[in-house]
This record gives structure tokens, sequence and C-alpha cells, in this order.
């Protein structure tokens, strides 16, 4: 293991696919000690340092940065500073500008969204498990680089009853059935698309109500009528299905906690990163 955020079982994979078996292009100028910088092409929010440097310790390629995961860059900033072997900066330099390209893109997403929700509120933005395979540990924690909430990382963080599960065993059912299942630790959150069902689940026992491909109208009546029936306080209102950042505004005047949104990643745009050799 390299560090926490990436093994290197990993790095080798991602290497295996990327070099093939007969690497002639980065061979071409020969093994000698060279320098060279990172910079962004294009304004952005920072993230996937801790994976960049990863590669970077692999290929014991030295290199410095003055900036941390989070920092908003401007066109031109050098994100590193790196000096090393030639044939090893080059077998990396692809897949580090493409996780730092698409890792940037996630994390300015997120933050253009936080920044727009901030304006009406404090409700908390969220990603979704609508993530590349293999790739989902790195998304979410450019997510929260950006300044959103990582949401469930997997099926076993957190127990959600979804619409199929409500089809099959109706609100009460699934609760009593997830309560009766569940570890102390755990909270249980029900996805629900209607306010009959959101109370439904209030007053029998979810720790989180979803509202599911709600309107902003709709959202705001749900979230006003849990009020007026005094439920629990610890009960936390998320909405989701449907919200990018053309209707983020209506959504985060609604009153909820939580607006997660699987736009944050499948809707992020990469950002222009480049190599540049220093001869």
């Amino acid at each position: 293991m390299i560090d926490n955020m990436i093994f290197t079982h990993e790095i080798e994979s991602f290497l295996e696919e990327d070099l093939g078996y007969n690497d002639i292009s980065c061979k071409l100028v020969g093994e000698k000690p060279v320098k060279g910088i990172i910079f962004t092409k294009e304004d952005c929010t920072l993230a996937g340092l801790e994976v960049a440097q990863s590669f970077f310790d692999y290929f014991n390629i030295h290199y410095s940065t003055e900036h941390s995961d989070g920092d908003r860059l401007s066109k031109g900033d050098v994100i590193y500073s790196l000096s090393g072997s030639s044939l090893s900066i080059l077998r990396t330099e692809r897949l580090v500008l493409n996780f730092l390209g698409h890792l940037c893109g996630v994390a300015t997403n997120t933050r253009n969204c936080v920044d727009i929700a901030r304006r009406y509120s404090d409700v908390r933005i969220a990603c979704t498990r609508k993530t590349t395979p293999g790739l989902r540990k790195y998304e979410k924690m450019a997510v929260i680089a950006g300044g959103g909430d990582p949401h469930r990382f997997n099926l076993s963080d957190t127990i959600m009853i979804k619409d199929n599960h409500v089809k099959l065993m109706g609100v009460e059912g699934a609760l009593l059935s997830a309560k009766a299942k569940a570890g102390f630790t755990q909270k249980i959150e029900v996805e629900v698309e209607s306010a009959a069902d959101a109370l439904t689940a209030a007053t029998s026992g979810a720790d989180i109500i979803m509202l599911d491909n709600m309107g902003p109208g709709e959202v705001i009546n749900t979230v006003q009528m849990l009020k007026r029936s005094s439920i629990p306080g610890h009960i936390i209102i998320e909405v989701s299905g449907g919200i990018n950042m053309d209707n983020l505004e209506d959504y985060a005047k609604t009153g909820v906690d939580i607006i997660s949104m699987g736009s944050l990643i499948h809707q992020s745009r990469w950002i222009d990163v480049s190599l540049e050799i220093i001869v």
C-alpha cells in the first residue's frame, strides 16, 4: 500500500492497462534526468493530489506543490514541479493527467453547485453511488474536495429502503425488517415519492427521508407538512432525482437538509491539465 488513497496493486493495474507489453514511445528519449511541471490550462477546483503523488512515489519521481485538494486554481497555475527519470515521468504522465483532469472536473462541478446552494441556504450538497466502476473512492474524494458530501460509499454504510423495497414490503414492513437487522451504528433511510409515504416513514422510525423525483413545489409542501406533524427532530430530509445545476437553485430554497445529485459526477467535465518537460 502506498497511502490511504491507493494501493500498490491498483497502481500496477492502471499501469498494465496504459503501458501494454512493448512501450517504445517512452523509451525513445533514453534514460536521463529531467524536470517538468504540471499545470492547469483553465480555472478549476483542485482534486486528486494523493492519487498523483502515489504514482510519483511508485516511480521515485521527486515532486513539490504549494497546493492542497480543494484549492481554487486559475488558468496557468502550476500544480506540481517534478524532477526524475525521463522514462518514469513519461510513463506516468497520462495516468496522472487523466486522474487530475477527471477529479478536478468533479471537484469543480461540485464547488459550483455548492456555491449556488449557499446563496439560498446551508443545505448540504451530496453525490450518489452513480460513479464510474472502479473509480468510486476517487470520485467521492473529489466531491469532498469540492465542498460536497460523499453520501454512502457502499451498500453497507447505511440501510436504504428504495422504491422496489416499498413495492414489495410497504414502507412500514420494510422499516420493521430493517430495524430488526440493523447494527446499532447504522442509520436507516427511506426513499419515498409521496407526502403520505414520507409521513409514514417519519412515524415508523426512519432516520433519513429521501424525497425522490419530486418537483420543488411538491418538496416544499412535503417539508412543511412534515414539520407541522412534529416529526422527531433527528430526522434528516433529503431530496434527490433529476437535480442538476439548471434547477438546483429551486431545490436549495425548499428547506431540505440534503440535496443529493448524481450529476456531480456523471455530468462533470474534465479539466484540461498538462505536463511540460523543462529542458
